[in-house]
């Protein structure tokens, strides 16, 4: 049975760590009847958080997928919700997610504020232009401050807020909110319906002038993204009908122009039906989400598709799980056309044509097998092979390539080898595995160790994956310490000419360029390859082996091993030979024209620098500022905050091993940090010599 696309919502519950996600997430799935009874994070309970690791830590590790329903004015709305981490290592869930949303809700914790992960799943939603709406969550904990958050998603992340309720009371004396379009009283009461029921009461009469003062603000910003809404205010306020002005409201969310804020406690199970009613009255469905955009792979023309079951197919793969029954789950959001069992589609990336065999809709780790999915909705997918996160599934005759996804390079690494020669075989088939599910999650070999080194975005995201080859996977690893992935880069103009020559006896190898290395332009990372030649100096059918070889050389760069971050390489002239030259040796010239000219070149080595935030108690700080001085870290700023101070700084992460517990030892374990990738930079000349040593030894004990 199709749904009307008005009334489908295509959401994620996105914030930082502890701030609620799952809990919140975990109250919609009880008011709207798919769960029976209420799961807890804390005790492991919680439907959304399915995998051990999640249970065992509290913690979302994967972005989990469900339907659900909700009835809202009399009508009822399709909610498909993606639950995502809060975890910086984790970041890519939340990215991808975000990618195929049409709207989100950011859940802010009521003591925290915006913190970090808050700014930067808020960065992530700006790029991708998703509409949202803000729950200040857990309004019953001590130093709950509602309108503090308000003013910091404001100052903070330069939002533009507008509280649709405010909250009765706070800490353990949170009972319920007002709603402000409204004037009334919502009110929860605590008792064994667990928050199902609620009633309507008059504002209390303490909290009247406070109504009036944010109801005033509220209509004032909306009807100011509304003129003929504004002209009419002002002619008569009071014509204005409650429909007509959460209609204007809904448009400028949809605009990205306000933000409208919700509150309430997820624990104690209150506030969660207006947020219900929030969703589905203010954020976009597809049909206002409009037409996605794309190329035509044969001629690069843009090319749209319409949010219409009619229309030609297209969808995009956000998500690669492994299950271990029904095997490689590929996870989809259909933007037009739609997907049936048995049908044949065209992946435009490669060619290749891939037939479907099952069709899922996802309650988190369970599928509910379906026959057809139409536009608008996320599924699940088996049977559909060399697909990756990122790419497109079209319709064969209309094929269409939308938007890939771009995800952060790893920052850290660690050797691993199994502890069995029976497990060498399974290691290598179970790591492409995860590293098909996770695009921040990377293995290579060392090629002066031989060793596997896998690499991934923080301790714990290695932690993880590491526990999950031994539960998954059966296989047991020992592992060498944490290593930083540094980069190298060059950063002057260099000339070069390579001549390559052998002769063997019989044909020899041939190959003459020149070719100027310097940094890449501004912003680009990789290889930026130039073919200047002309006149037929080298075969064209050479120079992507010229290409090639500067693409191989670059995992090792001169300094110290490294992948060199970003290359420009001017081909300037050269010459064959019509017997001797072939593919290999202008691959070969490359690779030593490489290794000569970057030696000429002077060579940098780049660091991740982490983001740092620090709350602790006023008298610790001293101590705390010291210890980052004597990490190379940069003190960016200090604020005041609820019963402590905020320390914000910049750290290379190489100093940053083991710092929870020294943070732990400096305030007597009571501050508390959260770390995130800010960029790579340069290594400071004055510590250069050190690091190089430090990377050397850490390789030779790994």
């Amino acid at each position: 049975m199709s749904f009307d696309l008005n009334y489908t919502r295509n959401i994620g519950i996105m914030a930082h760590i502890d701030a609620g996600k799952t809990t919140t997430t975990e109250r919609i799935l009880f008011y709207t009847g798919i769960t029976h009874r209420m799961g807890e994070v804390h005790d492991g309970s919680a439907q959304m958080d399915w995998m051990v690791q999640e249970q065992e830590r509290g913690i979302t590790i994967t972005s989990a997928a469900t339907t659900t329903f909700w009835t809202y004015n009399n009508q009822k709305y399709k909610i498909n919700i993606i639950d995502t981490p809060g975890h910086v290592d984790f970041t890519v869930e939340v990215e991808r997610s975000l990618r195929v949303l049409d709207g989100a809700v950011a859940v802010f914790c009521a003591v925290g504020g915006v913190e970090p992960q808050s700014e930067t799943v808020w960065r992530q939603a700006d790029k991708y232009k998703v509409p949202r709406i803000a729950f200040v969550n857990k309004m019953d904990r001590v130093g709950a401050d509602f309108f503090g958050v308000v003013k910091q998603i404001k100052d903070k992340l330069g939002a533009n807020p507008l509280p649709m309720q405010i909250p009765i009371g706070s800490e353990d004396n949170f009972i319920g909110v007002i709603d402000l379009i409204e004037r009334k009283a919502i009110v929860w009461k605590e008792d064994e319906t667990l928050g199902i029921k609620y009633q309507y009461e008059p504002v209390p009469e303490d909290l009247v002038e406070l109504t009036e003062e944010w109801r005033e603000k509220l209509i004032e910003a909306v009807c100011e993204s509304d003129d003929e809404l504004l002209e009419r205010f002002f002619e008569n306020r009071e014509a204005i009908t409650v429909e007509e002005f959460l209609s204007a409201t809904r448009k400028a969310v949809i605009n990205r122009t306000i933000v409208p804020v919700f509150c309430g406690a997820a624990f104690k199970n209150k506030g969660i039906q207006r947020l219900l009613d929030g969703i589905c009255g203010l954020l976009p469905s597809p049909i206002d989400i409009g037409a996605v955009k794309g190329k035509n792979p044969h001629n690069d023309h843009e090319t749209e598709r319409e949010p219409d079951s009619n229309a030609p197919l297209s969808a995009l793969a956000f998500k690669i799980a492994t299950d271990p029954f029904v095997g490689r789950l590929v996870f989809l959001r259909v933007y037009s056309g739609y997907l049936q069992s048995g049908m044949l589609v065209l992946n435009p990336r490669t060619g290749n044509k891939s037939r479907i065999s099952r069709l899922y809709q996802m309650h988190a780790n369970k599928q509910n097998p379906r026959e057809k999915i139409e536009a608008g909705d996320i599924c699940a997918a088996v049977g559909l092979k060399n697909l990756f996160t990122g790419d497109t599934l079209c319709d064969i005759r209309k094929p269409i390539y939308l938007e890939s996804m771009t995800f952060p390079e790893p920052v850290i690494g660690v050797a691993i080898e199994p502890k069995t020669q029976a497990d060498i075989d399974k290691l290598g088939i179970a790591l492409n595995k995860l590293a098909e599910e996770d695009p921040t999650f990377r293995v290579k070999s060392d090629e002066e160790t031989g060793q596997t080194i896998i690499s991934g975005m923080g301790e714990l995201h290695l932690e993880i994956l590491i526990d999950r080859l031994r539960r998954e996977f059966k296989i047991d690893c020992t592992q060498g310490i944490p290593q930083v992935s540094y980069k190298e880069a060059i950063t002057t103009t260099v000339m070069h000419r390579e001549l390559f020559k052998k002769q063997t006896g019989g044909k020899g190898k041939y190959a003459d360029i020149t070719v100027i290395l310097s940094p890449a332009d501004d912003g680009r990372h990789g290889l930026q390859f130039i073919d200047e030649i002309r006149g037929g100096r080298i075969p064209k059918e050479y120079i992507p082996s010229v290409e090639k070889g500067f693409r191989e050389a670059m995992r090792n760069g001169v300094l110290a091993g490294f992948q060199v971050d970003n290359l420009k390489v001017i081909l300037k002239d050269g010459d064959y030979h019509p017997v001797d030259s072939d593919s290999l040796s202008f691959e070969i010239a490359a690779r030593h024209a490489f290794r000569h000219a970057a030696k000429k070149s002077k060579s940098i080595l780049l660091e991740p620098v982490m983001s740092v935030e620090v709350v602790t108690p006023e008298e610790y700080m001293g101590d705390i500022i010291a210890d980052f001085n004597r990490r190379r870290g940069q003190v960016e700023g200090m604020e005041s905050k609820a019963g402590g101070r905020v320390i914000r700084a910049k750290v290379p992460l190489s100093e940053q091993f083991g710092y929870v517990t020294a943070l732990r030892t400096l305030s007597s374990g009571r501050a508390t940090s959260t770390m995130e990738f800010y960029q790579y930079e340069e290594v400071p000349p004055d510590v250069l010599k050190q690091v190089i040593e430090k990377i050397q030894g850490t390789k030779a004990f790994a």
